[in-house]
């Protein structure tokens, strides 16, 4: 049965963030027709933005925008009848479409990012240096709950083209920060096929639809599981995915029958040694021969 206390601190956050939406929906403009007074409403505007002067896929649009084909689609005819974007062929895929701005879409940003300073300092102006800086500092941790509260992780092909590109920076990563490098070749003793059900997985984590983390699972035996290959992208780390991604396998483990979930670690990766012990790991004497390997970890689910 939840806790009751549990349940009223979660009814007053969620009472918070609707609060918090409506003020902030009313004073950036978004309930007016034409936002910040240029004639079409936000959605209109934020697309002008994420297309930006050098064009964008309209998979990546939907992809940032989190919205579905259609709606998309309905904006930038929408867009086009004013004559502020083009939508054609990729140069380098021709089953791929583009979006550009024409020189009058190009305008219309230019006028945007000048209102948006705008709006940016009438919000800043009335307040005291103190508060600027309270305000601005509470945006940009708001900022990134909210980034780490978009995070999804998900079961994917671990011969996909960005499954590859994640382990490629994974192994870029490690020949950059063992002492004595890394050659995939030596510390690479496994192979794609582990990593697909049922004898493994492999996940991606993903923010706004681009991949930031990565981590794989094989089955050593019927009741033993192995993490390997768990990375987060520089830009990413901070928002408790290597958690989330650690979580994700161990409930993947627990159902193709796992009993144990174990790992190892190079001394240089102090960080990965920290997590792994709070996330309830405890060091084992050596169970690989893993050549970049100075720590050995594992957990009972």
């Amino acid at each position: 049965m939840p806790d009751y206390s549990q349940a009223m601190d979660k009814a007053l956050q969620v009472t918070r963030i609707c609060s918090f939406n409506r003020t902030v929906t009313r004073r950036i403009g978004v309930l007016e027709d034409s936002y910040l007074s240029r004639g079409r409403p936000l959605g209109e505007a934020r697309v002008i933005f994420e297309i930006g002067l050098e064009g964008a896929g309209l998979g990546v649009l939907r992809s940032r925008l989190g919205l579905d084909s259609g709606y998309l689609s309905r904006m930038l005819r929408s867009l086009e009848a004013q004559g502020l974007v083009a939508v054609g062929k990729h140069a380098g895929d021709a089953r791929s479409r583009r979006a550009t701005l024409t020189q009058k879409g190009r305008d219309e940003h230019a006028a945007y990012d000048a209102l948006s300073d705008e709006l940016a300092n009438s919000i800043l102006d009335p307040l005291s240096v103190s508060r600027r800086d309270r305000l601005v500092a509470a945006m940009a941790e708001v900022e990134r709950l909210l980034m780490a509260a978009s995070i999804t992780i998900g079961e994917e092909a671990p011969n996909s083209a960005e499954a590859r590109q994640c382990l490629a920076q994974y192994f870029d990563e490690l020949a950059e920060r063992f002492e004595k490098g890394f050659d995939p070749a030596r510390g690479n003793t496994t192979t794609e096929e582990e990593f697909i059900p049922p004898r493994g997985s492999f996940v991606i984590a993903r923010l706004d639809g681009r991949p930031v983390g990565c981590a794989a699972l094989r089955m050593i035996d019927a009741t033993t599981a192995e993490i390997k290959r768990m990375w987060v992208a520089p830009s990413a780390r901070g928002l408790g995915i290597a958690s989330r991604l650690l979580l994700k396998l161990e409930a993947i483990a627990a159902g193709l029958g796992a009993k144990t979930v174990c790992l190892d670690t190079n001394r240089a990766l102090k960080e990965a040694q920290t997590l792994y012990r709070r996330e309830g790991y405890e060091e084992i004497a050596r169970f690989n021969d893993n050549p970049y390997a100075d720590h050995w970890f594992e957990k009972r689910l």
